[in-house]
């Protein structure tokens, strides 16, 4: 493997890690947003829906724009929008200032989830072995880290700005420094080749794998949104103890795609989403029926572990799918993302207040477990890529990014 792979490999695990920190303290702030800007009770759930429509309108601009420049170039330069987008979510105090800073931090996080994805996809053709878990795992230790960060900010009782400004001062200068080894492979961006001309066959093709991301997302955002509140009026836990299970589920995440590679490498993609949607569903199980706060705790700890390998696992049955167009199928694919956040978190609630939230959280498990029905859309390609029995090759990745 050339020191230039292994260079882009770094880097880009460090752009995962600097975005996940980075969502991390726009999200567990909401509270705190809110009352910084007077944002209503009626007015909170437009601004909370308007940062994933607009990442998905970010993420399809993406798709064109890689046609013309490099992912690593969108990559490059849409990581400082966002960071700084949060900073300007933190200095402003007019409801239109955050609502312009809201509006940028999404359309270049559409960009910047696309790009950094497309680079993962293409880094993990290059090494010829399944990478993109640890990817996505650097992510959630980002997440784990922001969060940590954010909690403290809280703790201390620092000002927005005060919190978000020494982070952006040092992951800006930092994200710029890495994006000098980011790496592109040599894949068409036109949107031809493999996948067609990015026509509807192209979609039906990878409508199972949106299908699956949505699935996926519904299930994220169900433990993001709603996990505290079934602790505590559910299961009669404490406002203290109620914070503990989105805490392991990240610390799961990490743990399930930190050893997840290991596990596409020895079994197979197909057997390890088979897997982790057996064990996710099984987490929402035990949480539906949990008798109290502790139990709850462990099916939210079981559900991380098994949701976690999913996603990752979805972008790279993308690129092996459309293996000449696979920049276009993961920003497509991307934008499924946004889909499930919207729909999760708003299905949950309206079950909830409609029926009640042990019932709710049945839907999830189900869709979860409606991913079984889609697993072969994970098999492998003709060339053996991704079957479990992978070859360390070295791709002719072309140039790095450096004179961009």
């Amino acid at each position: 493997m050339t020191e230039e792979l292994r260079r882009g490999r770094a880097s880009l695990a460090f752009a995962f890690l600097v975005q996940g920190a980075t969502f991390a303290l726009l999200v567990t702030r909401i509270p705190a947003i809110q009352d910084r800007y007077g944002i209503s009770d009626g007015l909170l759930p437009v601004f909370l829906a308007a940062v994933p429509v607009l990442a998905g309108v970010g993420s399809v601009g993406t798709e064109q724009l890689v046609r013309r420049v490099p992912p690593s170039a969108v990559l490059r330069w849409s990581q400082p929008v966002v960071l700084l987008a949060l900073l300007g979510v933190g200095a402003g105090d007019a409801l239109w200032q955050v609502a312009v800073s809201l509006g940028a931090f999404g359309l270049a996080v559409g960009a910047l989830d696309a790009s950094m994805n497309m680079l993962g996809v293409s880094l993990q053709r290059a090494y010829g072995r399944s990478i993109m878990l640890g990817f996505h795992a650097a992510y959630s230790l980002g997440g784990i880290v922001g969060a940590s960060l954010a909690w403290a900010g809280a703790h201390w009782d620092l000002s927005l700005f005060v919190s978000y400004l020494p982070v952006v001062a040092v992951l800006l200068p930092a994200a710029l420094v890495g994006s000098r080894w980011y790496v592109d492979a040599p894949v068409e961006r036109t949107g031809t080749g493999a996948a067609g001309d990015g026509g509807g066959l192209v979609f039906t093709m990878l409508l199972p794998l949106c299908l699956v991301m949505t699935f996926a997302y519904i299930g994220d955002s169900t433990v993001s949104n709603w996990s505290a509140k079934y602790l505590q009026d559910v299961l009669g836990s404490s406002e203290e103890v109620s914070t503990v299970p989105y805490n392991v589920y990240m610390v799961m995440t990490l743990v399930g795609r930190g050893l997840g590679d290991l596990g596409v490498r020895r079994f197979g993609a197909v057997a390890v989403v088979r897997a982790g949607s057996v064990v996710a569903a099984l987490g929402f199980a035990v949480v539906a029926l949990a008798p109290g706060a502790w139990v709850g705790i462990g099916g939210f700890t079981v559900l991380g572990l098994g949701l976690c390998v999913v996603v990752p696992q979805t972008f790279a049955a993308a690129g092996r799918l459309f293996p000449g167009a696979s920049d276009a199928a993961v920003a497509r694919l991307n934008v499924f993302n946004y889909v499930g956040f919207l729909i999760g978190s708003p299905l949950v609630g309206a079950l909830g207040d409609a029926w009640n939230y042990r019932g709710a959280m049945v839907v999830p498990l189900v869709l979860v477990l409606l991913t079984l029905l889609y697993a072969r859309s994970f098999a492998p390609g003709a060339d053996g890529y991704g079957d479990g029995h992978e070859r360390p090759r070295t791709a002719d990745v072309g140039r790095g990014s450096n004179g961009l």
